[in-house]
């Protein structure tokens, strides 16, 4: 008997993982559960089929078969529901991908089933979301794009005509036509390294730079515009502090940041920047005592043309504040804004410390 119990047990150990290996060519994850299913309930009959059959002797083969029956139901049932339960939230996950697919970017995936089941689903639909909000970016960056070349290039062909007519001279219609050309460059210029930023292929030669060096340089460039609007500049910035930077992408960062206080903030007024040291990064900030920030701006004023607040988003096209946003994140740092305790507005920029 020892003996046949040992048999039983290897046939049945081999014949299981043979039929397992087949199973997994099935082309349904339903058909590879109901099969499974079935190997759990045949490979143990058919052992005790097997071993009452040789203990005859013992006149209990009727019990055996009723024993081995009922289980073999219970076990088949059991797994049919089983197979059940896993199909139907695969099968919905599969109609709304296909509703996707057509162009319902508006379906989602029903959250039921076990916890593998519904997490796959939230994977899912948080994937969905975020495909529908690179939609309409895009959408939204086509209009808004349109939008802000048609100003300059309307501005081109009313000069060009003009001109045409002999309604103006040379010295007219030149300086608006390098105006408009100066425009559209800088838009151009703009949506460039914005989709360079989306891309990930934004090239960064990062090198060790002293923090006082770049806010000097960018407060002598925008020095001119700040007299002209009688707002003081000021540097509080000890030299010394080394960040790992581009040097160039970080002045355009500061650039970007101190125009816009230069430009929203009131005559007599002023625009200081300092940096702030932590353990693993350097924080830069750019306050000014200008009108302040309006309720939930922060939150949304790094948004490519987003206009809603004039006061801090300036005339342009409204995508200076973005591209700051992608190459401070470029760095490995973050922007954010806030509204000073005493008036005006601060927006700070985090960097990696030196090594």
């Amino acid at each position: 008997m020892i003996w046949l119990a040992l048999i039983v047990v290897c046939s049945s150990i081999a014949l299981s993982v043979v039929v397992a290996r087949v199973l997994r060519l099935l082309p349904s994850l339903g058909l590879q559960v109901a099969g499974l299913a079935v190997l759990s309930v045949c490979i143990p009959l058919a052992a005790v089929l097997l071993s009452g059959w040789v203990m005859f002797h013992m006149n209990a083969d009727l019990k055996v078969l009723a024993v081995t029956a009922g289980s073999a139901l219970a076990a088949a049932t059991a797994g049919l529901l089983l197979a059940r339960s896993i199909a139907g939230p695969m099968r919905d996950l599969r109609v709304a991908a296909a509703r996707i697919s057509g162009g319902d970017l508006a379906a989602r995936a029903p959250t039921s089933g076990t916890e593998e089941l519904r997490e796959l689903a939230l994977a899912f639909n948080a994937m969905v979301t975020s495909v529908e909000q690179l939609f309409d970016a895009r959408r939204e960056l086509v209009s808004w794009a349109s939008h802000d070349l048609r100003t300059p290039l309307a501005s081109l062909q009313a000069v060009i005509e003009a001109a045409e007519d002999g309604l103006i001279g040379p010295d007219e219609y030149l300086p608006s036509l390098r105006q408009a050309a100066e425009t559209l460059t800088t838009l151009v210029d703009d949506l460039f390294e914005l989709a360079q930023i989306d891309a990930g292929t934004l090239n960064l030669e990062l090198r060790r730079t002293d923090v006082a060096e770049l806010v000097a340089a960018t407060l002598r460039l925008l020095d001119p515009e700040a007299v002209a609007r009688g707002v003081t500049l000021r540097s509080e910035v000890t030299p010394g502090e080394t960040v790992v930077v581009a040097p160039d992408k970080i002045e355009r960062v500061l650039a970007n940041l101190v125009a816009n206080a230069v430009r929203h903030t009131q005559a007599d007024g002023s625009v200081a920047v300092s940096v702030e040291r932590h353990s693993r990064e350097v924080c830069v900030h750019v306050d000014d005592d200008g009108v302040g920030l309006e309720p939930g701006t922060q939150e949304r004023m790094f948004e490519r043309f987003w206009r809603a607040d004039r006061s801090r988003t300036g005339p342009g096209a409204g995508l200076g504040l973005a591209i700051a946003r992608g190459l401070v994140e470029a760095h490995g740092g973050h922007i954010w804004a806030e509204s000073r305790p005493d008036g005006g507005a601060r927006v700070s920029f985090s960097l990696p410390v030196a090594a």
